[in-house]
């Protein structure tokens, strides 16, 4: 039973989704929730590694691992020495008024990105394949790029997008170098 030959409709995969989806969406209230900032910390990597599970899921296996290495790799390990290094880490930061506020604004937001995500006509990759529309050739390109993404995902950055993932790796070496200046003169 390999991903990709009809398992998407499998109970087992609809209960993996819902553990992982719940999994994320808890750690992501307890990150907010939570005023020790170790643990909040680590509910961010819980919650980083739910959205690498579901990457994996939607069959985008190489954003997957960039999820891994990236964020819960390097991301999360660079907010975790941050907090080690602050000196107030039980404290937390102090509540303020304004939780009520952006509460109804989160919620609002929450009824928004419903109301669109059930309102949209979805175009489905099966529906616009059977449709008749599509040449055959074209529909041989969709699917092998979408059978294999990790060359066609390479080649863009590599190609087509490389000045945008150059400029990314600067940023992420300033962020760097910006921390250890921080670091340094505490």
């Amino acid at each position: 039973m390999t991903l990709g030959q009809g398992t998407e409709d499998s109970l087992f995969i609809d209960v993996v989704f819902w553990v992982i989806a719940v999994s994320s969406i808890v750690s992501a209230i307890a990150v907010v929730q939570s005023k020790d900032l170790f643990r909040a910390a680590m509910f961010l990597v819980i919650s980083f590694v739910a959205v690498a599970g579901l990457f994996v899921l939607l069959r985008a296996e190489f954003l997957a691992a960039v999820q891994v290495l990236i964020y819960v790799g390097a991301i999360s390990v660079l907010i975790l020495f941050a907090v080690l290094m602050t000196r107030d880490v039980e404290g937390g930061s102090p509540s303020n008024r304004q939780v009520v506020p952006i509460g109804i604004l989160a919620v609002l937001f929450g009824a928004v990105a419903i109301f669109v995500s059930v309102d949209t006509d979805w175009n489905l990759l099966e529906t616009t394949l059977s449709s008749g529309t599509v040449t055959p050739d074209v529909a041989d390109g969709i699917t092998g790029v979408f059978s294999n993404t990790v060359p066609v995902v390479a080649k863009l950055l590599i190609r087509d997008f490389v000045l945008a993932f150059e400029v990314a790796s600067v940023l992420l070496l300033a962020s760097i170098i910006g921390a250890l200046a921080l670091v340094r003169e505490g």
